[in-house]
C-alpha cells in the first residue's frame, strides 16, 4: 500500500500495563486487525466472509534478530519504530488501561473459567465469583435449526464463536444463502455474557428497514448453541479493501471522491441508528461489509454485539469497543452517541491518508495518545487533500463531544454536500429544542441573537431538519409535527430506548408553535458553533444582535440563578457584568450561552 507513515505520539509507553497489540502494522500504517478494548466481550464471530489467520505483510527492513527488536513472526514497519520513553519519576502515571481489565474480570469471569483466546489473546485479572452459580442459558429461541437450515463452510471465527453460511430449508427465505453466527454456550461464563447475548438479538431485531444495515432473519438455540441467522454480505470488510493490491496504485489511500462514498454509507446507517436510540460503540472498518465482491457494492454495518440501547439523556460508562478508535470520553466512562462519531472520525482520516490518527505500541500508549495527542494534518499527503476534507475530520476527531457534528450534520457539510443525497432526521434537534422549551426567557433571548448570525452552512442544516417535521401551511410547527417526525422513522429500537418520552417535555407547544426563526433558536448548539473557524464572527455579531433586542441589566445573584449556581460562582460571574451599565459583556454573552463548565466544577459540591 506504499509507504504511508502511521505517525509517531508523543506520549509516555508503559509496556508493563498491557500486552504489545497483537497484529503487525503494515507499511500503510492501517492494522491489520485492530486491538480491541472490549468490557463486554472478546471478538465475537461476524457476519462477514472472512479468512481467519494472521497476514504475513512484507517489510522493508531486515527480518534478523539483530535487525528487529520485534518478536519472530511480526513484521517491522517505519510506522512501528516509536522509541520507548522512560519516566522521571520512580512510578509510571495510572494507566488508563487498568479500568478496562477489571471490567473484562468481571464480564469473563474468573481466569480459570475463561476461554482461551483463539488467537493467541492473553488473559488477567480476577473474577468476583459469578461463574460458579448456576446460570440460565435458555434464550426462549426456537430449538429447530436443523429442520430450518442446512450449514455450510465457516466463513470468519471469533473468540466466542464463528460464522457460517448456510442455506434456508423453509420459509419465506427458503433457498436463499444466509449467514450464521453461532455463538458457543459453554463461553458464556457470566450472566453479563448472557445478556450481552440477548440485547445483541434484540437490537438486531428491533432496527430493521434500512439499506446499510444487515438483515436479521431469525435466532434458534440448542443444548450448546445459539445461532444468529443473517444476511450474507460476499464482498468483504471495507479493511480488506483498504488493504487490498486495488489501492496501491491510489498510494495507499483513497481518493476524496471514493472516500466520501463510503463515509456517507457510514453516516446515513449510524444516523438512523441514533435516531432510534441505539449506540453501537463498535465502528470500525472490520465492521463494514460489502454486499457483493463489484467495486460499487454498498455496505452494511455489522456486529452490534457490544451495542445498547440509550435514552435520551443518558449516559454510558462502560469501556468497550476498539483501542484505535475509541473515542477520549468512553476512557473517561462517561458518553453517549458522540463516541460513534468519532469513530467514523477515525475511519474517515484513515481513508483519506492511509494511517492511523492515533498510534502507540500497546493499548495503554493507544489511550493516551488518544486522551492526549492531537491528529497530524501537516504532513503528507494532507497538503493534498481539500480544506473542506480537512475540516469534516477535525470536526469529528474534537476531543470534546459536545462539539462535534451529528452525523445528520456531517451529511450537510461542505465537503459531503450533495444535492440528490437525503438527510435524515436528526435526534439532537428533539434534544435541543427540549432544553430551549424549558429555558428562560432571557436565555432564549441570547440563543435567537445568536440565530441570526449563523452561517450559511449552519442554516441549511437546519431548513432541512425544519422541513423534515413538515410545518403546516403557515409554516410553523407544532408538537404533532415533532411526534410524526418520529413516528415516521420508528421502529422497536425506538420503543426500547425510549425516545418518543422526549416529547413529553415539548407540552410547552400545545400554547403556542414555532416558526423557522424561532427553531433556528431553539436547534442550535453554542458549543458546535465554537467548534468552526468563523466562531469569534458568529460570537461577535450575535452580541451585536443581543445587545439591540435581548440584553438587560442583570444582577449577579439573578444571573446564578439563571444558571443554576450557587453563591461560590459569584466571584466569577462578576466579570462577566459591565460595571457601566449592569448589562452581559461579550464575555460573559458567550459563556452565558452554555454555561456549563461552572455548572460542573463549582455546584457538585454544594
Amino acid at each position: 500500500m506504499g509507504q504511508c507513515y502511521a505517525r509517531n505520539i508523543p506520549v509516555a509507553e508503559d509496556d508493563g500495563e498491557l500486552d504489545q497489540c497483537q497484529s503487525p502494522l503494515p507499511a500503510s500504517g492501517v492494522p491489520a486487525s485492530s486491538a480491541n478494548v472490549r468490557s463486554i466481550k472478546n471478538t465475537p464471530a461476524r457476519t462477514p466472509a472472512r479468512t481467519s489467520g494472521n497476514s504475513t505483510w512484507p517489510s522493508p527492513f531486515p527480518q534478523g534478530a539483530s535487525a528487529s527488536p520485534l518478536p519472530a513472526g511480526v513484521a517491522p514497519s517505519p510506522a512501528r519504530s516509536t522509541p520507548l520513553r522512560f519516566f522521571r519519576r520512580p512510578f509510571p502515571p495510572p494507566s488508563p488501561a487498568k479500568h478496562i481489565k477489571a471490567s473484562l474480570a468481571k464480564r469473563l469471569g474468573p481466569p480459570k473459567e475463561r476461554p482461551i483466546p483463539e488467537e493467541g489473546g492473553g488473559g488477567g485479572g480476577g473474577g468476583g465469583g459469578e461463574a460458579e452459580r448456576p446460570l440460565d442459558k435458555s434464550f426462549g429461541y426456537g430449538k429447530n435449526f436443523g429442520a430450518k437450515y442446512e450449514l455450510g463452510k465457516e466463513v470468519g471465527r471469533g473468540h466466542f464463536g464463528h460464522t457460517c453460511s448456510a442455506r434456508a430449508r423453509k420459509g419465506e427465505i427458503k433457498g436463499q444463502l444466509v449467514a450464521v453466527k453461532i455463538i458457543s454456550k459453554a463461553k458464556m461464563t457470566t450472566s453479563i455474557s448472557i445478556e450481552d447475548v440477548r440485547r445483541e438479538v434484540k437490537i438486531l431485531k428491533a432496527l430493521s428497514g434500512h439499506k446499510h444495515l444487515v438483515k436479521f432473519y431469525d435466532a434458534c438455540e440448542d443444548v450448546n448453541n445459539v445461532y444468529v441467522v443473517m444476511e450474507l454480505c460476499e464482498g468483504g470488510e471495507l479493511l480488506d479493501r483498504i488493504l487490498s493490491s486495488v489501492l496501491l496504485c491510489r498510494g495507499g489511500r483513497y481518493t476524496e471522491e471514493d472516500a466520501k462514498a463510503i463515509i456517507i454509507q457510514i453516516l446515513s446507517v449510524v444516523s438512523f441508528c441514533h435516531l432510534q436510540g441505539v449506540v453501537h460503540r463498535d465502528l470500525k472498518p472490520e465492521n463494514f461489509l460489502f454486499t457483493t465482491r463489484n467495486e460499487d457494492a454498498p455496505m452494511k454495518l455489522i456486529d452490534f454485539g457490544l451495542s445498547d440501547f440509550i435514552r435520551p439523556d443518558e449516559r454510558l460508562n462502560d469501556i468497550v469497543g476498539s483501542a484505535y478508535y475509541v473515542a477520549p470520553e468512553v476512557l473517561h466512562r462517561s458518553y453517549s452517541m458522540e463516541a460513534d462519531i468519532w469513530s467514523i472520525g477515525v475511519i474517515t482520516y484513515i481513508l483519506l491518508c492511509g494511517s492511523r490518527p492515533f498510534w502507540a505500541r500497546t493499548e495503554s500508549g493507544i489511550f493516551r495518545a488518544v486522551l492526549r495527542a492531537d491528529p497530524n494534518f501537516d504532513d503528507a499527503p494532507w497538503s493534498s487533500i481539500s480544506p473542506e476534507a480537512k475540516d469534516f475530520v477535525k470536526r469529528l476527531l474534537n476531543k470534546d463531544y459536545r462539539k462535534r457534528m451529528t452525523a445528520a450534520q456531517a451529511l450537510t457539510h461542505p465537503w459531503l454536500r450533495d444535492e440528490n443525497q437525503p438527510v435524515p432526521l436528526d435526534i439532537l434537534i428533539y434534544k435541543l429544542v427540549k432544553s430551549y422549551l424549558r429555558a428562560t426567557p432571557f436565555k432564549r433571548a441570547a440563543l435567537k441573537a445568536l440565530s441570526k448570525a449563523l452561517t450559511e452552512d449552519e442554516l441549511l442544516y437546519l431548513r432541512f431538519q425544519f422541513n423534515l417535521l413538515e410545518p403546516d401551511r403557515d409554516g410553523c410547527i407544532s408538537p404533532e409535527n415533532f411526534r410524526m417526525g418520529l413516528m415516521r422513522n420508528a421502529t422497536d429500537a425506538m420503543r426500547e430506548s425510549r425516545v418518543p418520552d422526549i416529547l413529553n417535555a415539548m407540552d410547552q407547544l400545545y400554547f403556542r408553535k414555532m416558526d423557522f426563526e424561532e427553531f433556528c433558536a431553539a436547534a442550535i448548539s453554542p458549543y458546535q458553533l465554537e467548534a468552526l473557524e468563523e466562531w469569534e464572527q458568529i460570537a461577535s455579531a450575535a452580541f451585536e444582535y443581543f445587545e439591540q433586542e435581548g440584553n438587560r441589566v442583570i444582577s449577579v445573584e439573578e444571573l446564578a440563578r439563571e444558571l443554576n449556581l450557587g453563591p461560590t460562582a459569584h466571584a466569577v460571574l462578576r466579570d462577566w457584568i459591565r460595571e457601566a451599565d449592569g448589562k452581559l459583556n461579550f464575555l460573559g454573552y458567550t459563556k452565558f450561552l452554555h454555561g456549563v463548565t461552572i455548572r460542573s466544577s463549582n455546584t457538585r459540591h454544594q
